[in-house]
């Protein structure tokens, strides 16, 4: 017997409603309907177009029925951070701003001067990044406050439109820095101390809830029935690392694209002070499992650099940059990709051609001199990232689990190997997609365990394991990497 699931995978690029059919201890997953996610720029803000989001939902809703195979359930993920308000009568609140609105500036501001960092740190376990949800609601105006009934992650927010219940799911609520992992609930005292509308935060949920059916009037306009919403991992991190096909404990994850978000999965919150120092988070994953992990640029240097270029009337895929990258000579430049100027940047050429000025190196000249130094500079980040988790945890790191679009670079899965000396497990790609799906099965009953969901994934999807190369190259790089980046912070 096939059962059927629909995981609708919202990124901050694109959007996706796939098709998920479970049979045999096998998962096979079908793109339905891809939709770009451009955000909307206009009175010197940066907003979500969720009119235009939650209409090609609805397209995809519709190509699944095309598909004529009864569907079980459906749930949306999506990238954490950013929320909606909702106002008395249930409708959504304009504008839904970006997470790289300028107005998070203000926002840092109003928190730092309500409570300190460590503090701050100590309620949620969540490292600093200004654009982290409490910063965003401390730059919202309190009309529109007062006008709201609750804040609702934007994957929370899909699955309310789609069953009319608001419910944050917990993956999602432990990325706001409002939410208290060891209590498992919102931080009232620092939803008190920032002055913020204890209403305005709903109920948080377990991954895998059933949350209720699909509206009637939805159902009806679709063609699907009303089938059973769930709230399945609604941060796609939290579903990306429930799908990494790894076993034993000795394992570290990558989840891999636009940002890099690289950790390890523990029993419980490590909430210390070094711990705040290194600026390492505490999110939840399935189950109630914490997800220690550093929020990092990833992909993002590279998407952004081709974005320069083409506005230059230079236009590049990326296999062909990755091919130069390969053809251009090592370790000549290096960055910090955790620099703020990589950011948000007007022009990424610029910013590196700046660091590296600044930091007395060579200055990348061609597209292909670009992109080695931000895969090399990634890679020898991912080594530090690493280096610091085994500090924090006390324990060695026998290998590293790819995950996410990332995983198809096979060019950063080697460097990545040769800058950690240990092998790269690099796959599956569609790792958001099948945590959302197999999360639902578990809920539903169909699957018993997260256990038995990884050992789907290690039999229904390919994995390519990188052996390390170069150890003494890169070692001598990892130092050039760690002198560059104490001289640029003099």
């Amino acid at each position: 017997m096939t059962t059927h699931y629909l995981a609708i995978d919202l990124g901050a690029e694109s959007g996706r409603v796939m098709l998920g059919s479970l049979s045999n201890g096998r998962l096979d997953l079908e793109e339905l309907h891809r939709f770009p996610n451009v955000p909307i720029r206009g009175d010197n803000s940066l907003c979500w177009d969720m009119v235009k989001i939650l209409a090609e939902v609805k397209v995809g809703l519709k190509k699944a029925v095309a598909r004529k195979v009864p569907i079980a359930s459906v749930s949306a993920d999506s990238w954490g951070v950013d929320y909606l308000l909702v106002n008395v009568a249930g409708e959504i609140m304009s504008p839904v701003y970006h997470y790289r609105d300028a107005r998070t500036a203000r926002g840092v501001d109003a928190v730092k001067a309500a409570v300190d960092w460590p503090t701050l740190f100590e309620h949620t376990g969540i490292q600093f990044m200004p654009l982290n949800t409490v910063y965003q609601l401390a730059a919202e105006s309190k009309e529109r406050l007062a006008g709201a009934r609750q804040m609702l992650m934007i994957a929370d927010a899909v699955n309310f439109q789609l069953c009319g219940v608001g419910r944050v799911e917990e993956s999602n609520a432990s990325t706001t820095q409002l939410y208290d992992p060891r209590r498992r609930a919102w931080s009232e005292a620092l939803i008190e101390k920032l002055n913020l509308p204890r209403g305005l935060f709903p109920e948080v949920v377990p991954s895998g809830t059933r949350l209720g059916r699909l509206k009637s009037e939805l159902a009806a306009e679709t063609g699907l029935g009303e089938i059973e919403v769930l709230a399945s991992c609604s941060h796609d991190t939290g579903a990306a690392v429930a799908a990494v096909p790894a076993t034993g404990v000795d394992w570290a994850y990558l989840s891999s694209g636009t940002w890099s978000l690289m950790g390890v999965e523990l029993p419980a919150p490590l909430v210390t002070a070094e711990c705040r120092e290194l600026n390492f988070t505490n999110e939840i994953g399935f189950g109630g499992s914490i997800r220690l992990l550093k929020n990092i640029s990833g992909l993002w240097l590279v998407q952004e650099c081709r974005r320069a270029w083409a506005a230059e009337g230079r236009e590049f895929d990326y296999a062909t940059l990755t091919h130069l990258a390969s053809e251009a000579e090592p370790f000549v430049s290096l960055i910090d990709p955790t620099d703020l100027r990589f950011l948000a940047s007007a022009s990424m050429p610029e910013a590196i051609v700046g660091y590296c000025r600044e930091t007395g190196q060579a200055i990348p000249d061609s597209p292909g001199e670009f992109v080695r130094c931000a895969l090399e500079s990634l890679a020898l980040l991912y080594r530090r990232t690493r280096d610091q988790i085994e500090t924090l945890t006390c324990s060695r790191i026998q290998r590293l689990h790819v995950v996410g679009g990332g995983s198809k670079n096979e060019l950063l899965n080697q460097f990545t190997a040769n800058a950690l000396q240990i092998p790269v497990h690099a796959g599956p790609v569609e790792a958001t997609a099948a945590g959302n799906v197999l999360i639902q099965a578990i809920g539903l009953g169909h699957l018993p365990s997260l256990d038995a969901a990884r050992a789907v994934v290690r039999a229904s999807m390919p994995m390519k394991v990188v052996p390390p190369q170069d150890a003494e190259a890169w070692n001598a790089a990892a130092e050039k990497f760690l002198r560059i980046c104490q001289t640029a912070k003099k």
